[in-house]
């Protein structure tokens, strides 16, 4: 596949499309077992099947990607897992008001009768996120993708869940969870986020009970009074020290409450009494059992009202319930005041409601043994988090772990496999369905009810999804992975919970290195969401900008774990590159003549300075390359890419090249044509995991029929020829020199069309090396006469630029109009000046330095800096006309 020419501009969705496709046939992505070459595995964070691509998809799959397409390129058995998740909560959500939108409810269905429609929105729906990885170029081994609820998959979380069972570290309690009142189902300390909300205190009086006057105690939630089972107060609150040990009356309900002393109570809240409810709430349950209290639920398990509060607030929602006790103990003189208060709620992270502290029946896995290893392979080393500092915040957790409740009140998801007989109550817990009781021989058996949690089956995921429990060659190849990259707030739901599982089901880590992202930000600093609407679509972009350029721009804006301040300029700079490649490109090819010039001799020792300058950058390049990808420093990678082929290849090279091409030495044009095939070669390479598609297609253009395409091609490596440092320090002043000479032209506005003349004060080597290249000199800065004279004094009215100990005159009479270019510099310095009062009139401006993000403050500073510099230069030039 080797097209014969390049189109005039680049077209990216033409070149997308092809080469996608062209891969697959091709078999590129997939891999099998062979101990003869080094595996290198990476799994998917599995995307929700109910998910679409967002920017953070886009950020952490190409970060894969170039992990993935380099490993393949070092000619590694390069795996990369693709798959997707269940999503119990969402999708089940999903599903239910997809048939609510059909007039269908989900209690009008038996569990199978729903479970078939889940099946079938997953079928129609669920492949549509898998596609578009797709579109972003993602290079998984899509023959091994897996979906957590898959036959195999599902018979692993069965599995996992009954060793863990009869090893004694799963039980059943009657505890407090957290509770989703929308999909009624409990949800994880780590599912709840916490908002800040505008409420309410209401300061309430309870009745003393044998004497005068009243308790006072104030709540954010007046409705949950009706549970209350006692009144607290601090033990070393002096003002209550009288009251412990005596009761008050419970308004509403009548019922008589103890009054107790607990260190819990703060005494500064409210009025320093606390209602106590401890069927609702975490730490009034601990006071519960200390004082042996009374637990009353009173939420139904949709959070309305049930039998156990008194008739007239039966089957009222939280809401309604809140605002007719507030109106009855208003008429019965038992609400004192009411004040706004912000305090913060926890909500439920699918179900976007205010979550309740429910108690239930509930299924829980003990953690405390199985967090043991996974703490120490953290900490010893054997597992590297990428910024190390999200180690701290790991152990944190790990240190303070709390058992987890693995039950969801669902029906979408992996059935928990524990079986009871009906004839005598025996629990039967295995994977698969007895058909008789193994103590009565009974048949009537009912299942638990109850699904996991998603991520009691994605905690597997990392052998889940080769044959585990089943031995088997390619389990024990791919495992463990390499590297996982992933976001830092699933930390906790998802990445301590794999090291566990890993060593608790395999004996070993499930990898070795954990990269987590950056978190995408708009310009504001507000994190990306959908309420707020500031995530730009990345199908926009795609379309906009291209792929290759969305991949690159968002990799070099995107630092190691700080948080990212996305911007579309960085996606502009991302196409503008992927055109300065192109157009590079395009220039060598017809510069070749349809030859194969690789295939030619060279000889290295023969080469010109600029050759071996650029030869010389290139083994720098590589080695910074490997250098920052080793330590997962995406973004400083792609910066040495961009700055080497822009810069070094593009500005320098390939202008100088032009010069060869078209002299009258056919060695230096051969060695030319030589050097800027091999250096745009290896540039494609290092530059395919960042932008896939533009590399394969240019790469056709160069490669020799020997060769493989690209995705397959050799990862570039150092060469000892090219090794010539004392090629650097020629070569920079001859570039200081041109660039002299340019930052004269440009700054005093001298017509491209007129070429002038350049006095250069120079002694010695650098006097030699001038002369020697003088070709290049002329030809890069438009000069038609250079004069080097180490005796030279400046010519009147000449522009001067100072190097090191070269002086660089160029007289000015009658290349510019002076009067002309006095007016606008003039006009520049006005503007200029401006600007930078507006700046230093922000940056003194505390309210701005409070409130803006750190990047913003930075990114203005920078501002003002560039805008200093412009305005002595423009001073100096003033005063040169002047």
């Amino acid at each position: 596949m080797k097209p014969v020419i390049l189109d005039k501009v680049y077209q990216p969705a033409r070149v997308e499309e092809r080469w996608y496709d062209y891969w697959e046939r091709k078999g590129y992505f997939h891999v099998e077992p062979d101990k003869s070459r080094e595996p290198f595995t990476i799994v998917i964070p599995p995307p929700n099947v109910t998910g679409m691509l967002t920017m953070g998809h886009v950020l952490n799959n190409t970060m894969q990607d170039i992990l993935i397409r380099k490993a393949r390129m070092e000619g590694k058995q390069a795996c990369w897992i693709p798959g997707t998740d269940h999503a119990s909560i969402a999708t089940e959500a999903k599903v239910v008001k997809h048939l609510a939108d059909r007039g269908i409810r989900k209690e009008d269905l038996s569990r199978e009768a729903f479970l078939e429609q889940a099946w079938a929105w997953k079928d129609k729906y669920g492949g549509i996120i898998i596609n578009q990885l797709k579109k972003l170029g993602c290079s998984c081994d899509w023959q091994r993708e897996r979906f957590t609820m898959d036959k195999g998959y599902n018979r692993a979380v069965l599995e996992a869940f009954v060793r863990l069972y009869h090893k004694g570290l799963i039980y059943r309690g009657h505890r407090l969870v957290n509770w989703c009142p929308a999909s009624q189902s409990a949800i994880s300390d780590e599912e709840v986020l916490y908002r800040e909300v505008q409420g309410k205190l209401w300061y309430l009086r309870y009745p003393l009970i044998g004497r005068d006057g009243f308790v006072r105690v104030a709540t954010t939630r007046p409705e949950t009074m009706l549970g209350d089972t006692a009144i607290a107060v601090n033990p070393h609150d002096q003002r209550f020290k009288d009251l412990v040990g005596q009761k008050a009356r419970l308004p509403l309900v009548g019922r008589e409450l103890p009054i107790i002393a607990d260190d819990f109570v703060d005494p500064e809240f409210g009025t320093g009494c606390v209602k106590v409810t401890p069927a609702h709430d975490p730490n009034d349950y601990a006071m519960g059992i200390t004082h042996h209290l009374e637990v009353i639920n009173i939420l139904n398990p949709d959070a309305s009202m049930n039998e156990n509060v008194p008739e007239k607030y039966r089957g009222l929602s939280r809401e309604q319930a809140r605002e007719a006790v507030v109106s009855d103990l208003k008429a019965e003189g038992l609400l004192e005041k009411v004040e706004d208060y912000t305090h913060k709620v926890g909500y439920s992270e699918r179900g976007h409601v205010p979550i309740e502290t429910y108690l239930s029946d509930q299924w829980f896995l003990r953690m405390a043994e199985l967090a043991k290893p996974a703490l120490e392979a953290v900490a010893s080393g054997k597992i590297r988090f990428h910024p190390a500092h999200w180690v701290k915040t790991y152990n944190h957790w790990m240190e303070n772990i709390k058992d987890w409740c693995i039950s969801r009140q669902l029906w979408w998801g992996h059935r928990i496999p524990v079986f009871t007989c009906r004839s005598c109550e025996h629990v039967m817990v295995q994977v698969e369905p007895p058909k008789t009781c193994d103590q009565c021989g009974g048949t009537s058996i009912d299942q638990d009810p109850d699904v996991l949690d998603t991520w009691a089956s994605s905690w597997l995921w990392p052998f889940a999804v080769h044959t585990w429990p089943k031995d088997s060659e390619e389990l024990h190849y791919f495992y463990p992975t390499d590297v996982l990259v992933t976001g830092p707030d699933i930390i906790f739901f998802w990445v301590a919970r794999m090291i566990m599982a890993g060593y608790e089901f395999m004996g070993e880590p499930p990898f070795k290195d954990v990269y987590f992202t950056s978190i995408l930000r708009d310009e504001q600093g507000r994190k990306f969401s959908k309420s707020l609407g500031n995530s730009p679509d990345p199908f926009d972009l795609f379309d906009q900008y291209g792929t290759d350029a969305v991949r690159m721009g968002i990799m070099l804006m995107a630092p190691q774990g700080l948080d990212v301040l996305f911007s579309t300029n960085r996606l502009e700079v991302g196409r503008n590159f992927m055109n300065k490649l192109w157009n590079a490109a395009r220039f060598v090819v017809m510069n070749l003549d349809g030859k194969e010039i690789s295939l030619e001799k060279l000889d290295y020792e023969k080469l010109d300075l600029p050759e071996r300058w650029i030869l010389h950058r290139l083994n720098q390049t590589i080695r910074r390359v490997d250098d920052q990808l080793e330590r997962f420093h995406f973004n400083e990678a792609a910066k040495v890419i961009y700055e080497f082929t822009w810069s070094d290849y593009c500005d320098w090279y390939i202008e100088i090249a032009k010069i060869r091409f078209q002299g009258a030495d056919p060695e230096k044009s051969f060695q030319a044509r030589f050097v800027a095939v091999q250096i745009l070669k290896n540039i494609l390479a290092l530059l395919h995991p960042y932008a896939p598609f533009i590399t394969e297609e240019l790469w056709q253009h160069f490669k020799t029929s020997e060769e493989p395409d690209l995705i397959v091609a050799p990862w570039p490596t150092q060469n000892k020829v090219w090794e010539v440092p004392a090629a650097v320090a020629p070569m920079e002043t001859l570039k200081e020199v041109i660039t002299g000479i340019r930052t004269i032209r440009s700054q005093m506005n001298v017509p491209p069309g007129r070429k002038g003349e350049v006095v250069i004060k120079v002694a010695g080597d650098h006097a030699t090396l001038i002369r020697d290249y003088l070709d290049i000199v002329r030809s890069l800065t438009r000069i038609q006469d250079i004069t080097i004279d180490p005796g030279a004094t400046k010519p009147p009215h000449s522009a001067v630029a100072v190097i090191g100990d070269m002086e660089i005159y160029m007289p000015l009479e009658g290349l510019i109009d002076f009067e002309l270019e006095q007016r606008r510099l003039k006009k520049r310095f006005d503007e200029v000046t401006g600007y930078v009062r507006g700046i230093e009139q922000k940056l003194a401006n505390e309210n701005f330095l409070t409130r803006a993000p750190q990047q913003v403050i930075e990114r203005e500073r920078e501002k003002l800096q560039n805008l200093s510099a412009e305005l002595e230069k423009v001073k100096s030039n003033l005063e040169m006309l002047q």
